[in-house]
């Protein structure tokens, strides 16, 4: 508590002096550029000598498409080392794979969104508009640039092998490579169709277990571990994309809750045979996922994680190639859900390997031998472990980001791995706020990448015990940056806590109107998420809509519900098999927070949210229209049998045996109950929240007869990216709004 009174004081209390301008933010503006922000660096990587930091940037004119910058960090300086539309005329131009992919990846820009060094450093590869491009380093290259692939064809997943000898892909469902020292392709799996995949992660492995590849090498470059998937069990849901010029029938194969999955196997190609051994997986344990996979460090064994189709187990699993064993390590248990993590590193040294685990109530990190005995436990303690950043296996110290000091803020930390007992994590970053790190491969150095709720996101360059090397993007609030002219303007968010029904605690961030006035009454505005596992209320650079709403002279409101990430698995584990139950309470509380201040009108209090926000904002209008006079629901779920299999299933179970579960978590249970003005907006062409979600509810209010307002946008996916889209939707939710709220 002492660091949230103190952080409330510090951000109260900040004043942006020295500045003349006071402009009032418009919508426009915000997603024009210059970006507001500053076009900070993006994908970082060390090459592989550490002495050269890469990263992606757009320029001030076109900040949405990036391309491939490297700073030198003997010299100090920053190169542009490739212009995206160098390779291609269009730099935004992309197939309906890779438009997936990066939808299912977040990934808004445009131009150079993905590149890899070579494991000796010099060369760089590319992947754009479906081609493959090799860049060259050294400054006596002829020919720098090198296209891999034909120009009538679209690949991807590109990479290096582990020793650079070859570059691999995924084309029409197989997987590809090419020996760089001949630049000749060669194709490794034949008989790919429509329905059976090889070297592809499917669709709930990428959208919900973030498992974006489907092959892995083994650092020898000897083998390939690659999987098969039959999409033939998996429905299919016929979909109609209506974009500006055409309407496109989609004919999906999307497994929705309580149907069958894909069948995935896993196998190792043998490089110089190509043949496969297939490990037989759905036979040997049933229905579920293949989670995760990794090489063992020499190579001779391969390691993956089953996930039952339940998620309450979860496997870690040794296959030798020797004699085609396998081998159980070690098993997760739950009473509720297993969460995936990233955090399995083998060592060096053949014998060990490091793990996380929720077993405790928060995760936090383990020491284990090859043969699943457990070693010791490296941390410990009320708090959250956000992933392993590097191993220092000769020191033996262990570096990890982690929310030790308070749940609104993550920070870098340094830990002991030969203590017998957990030690004291010895905290590296120092600026309060959230931090994220990018260690170079010799552990000797990482780039911290930073904000807080006044410093815009920064990025610098530091050593290993936590000192600033370098700038890489200091992002000074100066005269010359492109948010001064509304800093006079700014309004600072206030943190505070609230307690649930059960006395846990809900932490909020509160942003008043920019000329607040203790003797009016403000209308307020819910943003709400409060989805599993999402987190929004932080120490963060916050959003540029929550700004223009303060000063159009609204209260935003931020609370994390139960079911929110980082506060460990009892405030998790709540939400399992009801969804909107203590999400909806927990907002209430909060609504009610509101309703008692006495700057806010309690009559005139909104909700917005999008996706999981919107399935929210339409339990809040329809269940607590007493609390909230108006909401916006963007692109939302309204139906979970209408959703994927591992997410829904997750929290749910399946229809068949929660169905009560299903029908109290429904928006259409609750339709009829629709009294206060409500705006939808969705995408035509969404195909992870399917616009069927938002047609069943429209034609639920309009059978019982409701007034709404609808907006649908043509050719638009689930993030509804592009600048015009943007504009044009937050106008829309400021104007609905500004009628239902202050009128």
């Amino acid at each position: 508590m002492r660091f949230l009174q103190a952080l409330v004081a510090m951000v109260a209390t900040l004043t942006w002096s020295g500045f003349a301008h006071a402009d009032q933010l418009s919508i426009e503006r915000i997603f024009s550029a210059p970006d507001l922000t500053t076009v900070a660096p993006q994908n970082i990587q060390f090459s592989p000598d550490g002495n050269l930091v890469s990263y992606l940037k757009g320029s001030l004119e076109s900040p949405e498409i990036y391309d491939l910058w490297v700073y030198d960090v003997r010299a100090d300086k920053h190169q542009l080392l490739l212009d995206a539309e160098t390779l291609a005329p269009d730099p935004t131009a992309m197939s309906a794979t890779e438009r997936a992919r990066r939808e299912r990846l977040r990934i808004r820009a445009a131009g150079i969104v993905d590149y890899q060094w070579s494991p000796k450093g010099s060369h760089i590869l590319i992947p754009l508009a479906g081609q493959l491009y090799l860049y060259e380093l050294a400054d006596n290259a002829e020919q720098p640039i090198t296209t891999l692939t034909a120009a009538d064809i679209s690949v991807t997943d590109a990479r290096f092998s582990p020793q650079g000898s070859f570059v691999s892909y995924v084309y029409e469902h197989n997987l590809w490579l090419i020996d760089l020292a001949t630049n000749t392709p060669k194709q490794l799996t034949t008989g790919s169709s429509r329905t059976i995949q090889y070297a592809v992660a499917e669709f709930v492995a990428q959208e919900e277990m973030k498992r974006m590849t489907g092959y892995w090498w083994s650092a020898d470059e000897q083998n390939i571990a690659l999987t098969r998937v039959d999409l033939r069990p998996v429905s299919i849901k016929t979909r109609v994309d209506v974009h500006a010029d055409k309407t496109e029938l989609v004919k999906q194969r999307y497994p929705a809750a309580g149907e069958a999955n894909a069948v995935v196997d896993l196998g190792v190609l043998q490089l110089d045979t190509q043949n496969i051994t297939w490990l037989g997986l759905p036979e040997r344990y049933g229905d579920g996922y293949l989670a995760r996979v990794s090489w063992v460090g020499n190579t001779s064994r391969l390691s993956y994680q089953w996930q039952n189709r339940s998620q309450s187990e979860l496997t870690l699993w040794s296959y030798s190639l020797a004699d085609q064993n396998h081998q159980l390590i070690l098993q997760e248990v739950s009473t509720h859900w297993i969460n995936l993590h990233d955090d399995l590193v083998f060592l060096a040294d053949g014998k060990h390997f490091i793990w996380a685990s929720e077993r405790s109530g928060h995760k936090h990190l383990y020491l284990y031998r090859l043969d699943g005995r457990l070693i010791r436990q490296l941390t410990s303690g009320d708090w959250q472990v956000d992933q392993i950043a590097s191993v220092d296996e000769t020191a033996g110290l262990i570096y990890f980001t982690a929310r030790r000091d308070t749940p609104l803020e993550r920070h870098l930390y340094r830990a002991s791995m030969t203590t017998a007992t957990p030690s004291q994590p010895t905290r590296l970053s120092e600026a309060a706020g959230i931090h994220s790190i990018q260690f170079a491969g010799n552990a000797r150095s990482y780039v911290d990448s930073f904000s807080s709720t006044s410093q815009p996101p920064q990025v610098a360059l530091h050593g290993p015990t936590g000192e600033r090397i370098a700038w890489l993007h200091e992002n000074t609030l100066n005269e010359a940056h492109p948010l001064t002219p509304y800093l006079d303007n700014w309004s600072k968010p206030e943190f505070g806590t609230l307690n649930a029904a059960d006395g846990q605690v809900l932490h909020y961030k509160l942003t008043k109107p920019t000329q607040f006035a203790d003797n009016q009454r403000y209308p307020a505005i819910v943003m709400v998420y409060g989805g599993p596992r999402a987190q929004r209320v932080t120490n963060s650079w916050g959003d540029y809509f929550t700004q223009y709403l303060a000063q159009q002279g609204y209260v935003v409101f931020q609370l994390d519900n139960r079911g929110s990430g980082n506060r460990g698995s009892q405030f998790e584990a709540g939400i399992h098999r009801q969804l909107a139950q203590l999400e909806v309470a927990d907002q209430i509380v909060g609504a009610e927070f509101l309703r008692s201040r006495p700057y806010i009108n309690p009559d005139r209090i909104g909700v917005f949210g999008h996706s999981y926000g919107g399935y929210m904002a339409l339990h809040l209008i329809l269940r607590a229209d007493e609390q909230f006079a108006a909401a916006v629901a963007g692109a939302p779920v309204t139906d979970w049998a209408l959703y994927d299999t591992h997410y829904t299933e997750r929290y749910l179970g399946t229809p068949k045996d929660n169905p009560e579960g299903y029908q109290q978590a429904s928006v259409l249970t609750y339709a009829e109950q629709l009294r206060k003005p409500l705006l939808i907006y969705h995408g035509m062409a969404d195909d992870n929240v399917l616009y069927t979600h938002t047609a069943k509810l429209t034609y639920a209010l309009q059978q019982a007869m409701l007034p709404f307002e609808l907006m649908a946008y043509p050719g638009k996916a689930h993030g509804l990216y592009g600048k015009e889209t943007s504009i044009h939707r937050y106008q829309l939710i400021a104007d609905f709004f500004e009628r239902s709220l202050k009128r």
